[in-house]
């Protein structure tokens, strides 16, 4: 509670990020009980201004949501919260509730690595017959030499001039080294401490 401002009503606005991906998850607001009991239980709670009560997220539907770190914003009257979820964050069971696109679109954001990695998760869960993921997850021989053969490939494209090829060569690496990484069961948070562990040495 120390520092932070709450606004003219007790509250302030909390912006839920998925800890591993960044995406935004959901905006909901709390008062300084839910603040308290976000810190005591490391679960996310929040203050319903329709329903003038405190509740926890997925309290009811299970989706809970694990606090992993919570920062406050320059003026101290925001809360960013990146949690780890459990199930959807929106009660309209959808990932996010941000979900609809009013301005641009999405294409050149980072938004595709949080769905990409949904997908292969699921087919790894839930297999598609005739799923090229799914061939690559069910042969260790096939998933670890896709990696190679694609790096290989964009250090190759990377010595030529076509912008293209090296974008297309890019993207792939990119995907086979997320189904590697699903494949190994190898936790994004794990890289990240490390990548973190690094940075910090000065490396």
């Amino acid at each position: 509670m120390t520092g932070l401002k709450y606004d003219e009503n007790g509250l302030l606005p909390v912006i839920v990020q998925d800890a591993e991906t960044n995406e935004v998850l959901m905006l909901a607001y709390a008062n300084e009980e839910a603040y308290n009991k976000m810190l005591e239980t490391g679960r996310t709670h929040f203050f319903s201004r329709s329903r003038k009560k405190l509740w926890m997220k997925g309290e009811s539907s299970g989706n809970v949501q694990d606090i992993v770190s919570m920062q406050i914003d320059c003026d101290a009257d925001t809360l960013l919260v990146r949690v780890r979820q459990t199930g959807d964050a929106c009660h309209l069971e959808k990932p996010s509730c941000f979900d609809e696109v009013i301005y641009g679109n999405l294409s050149e954001t980072a938004a595709i690595i949080p769905e990409l990695r949904r997908i292969i998760r699921d087919r790894k869960e839930n297999p598609v017959e005739g799923s090229y993921t799914n061939k690559l997850l069910s042969d260790d021989d096939l998933v670890l030499k896709k990696v190679i053969e694609e790096a290989g490939e964009l250090a190759i494209a990377g010595k030529g001039g076509d912008r293209q090829s090296q974008i297309w060569e890019a993207a792939d690496l990119v995907y086979h080294q997320m189904v590697l990484l699903e494949y190994l069961n190898l936790p994004w948070k794990d890289i990240f401490q490390k990548l973190t562990s690094r940075h910090r040495g000065g490396k």
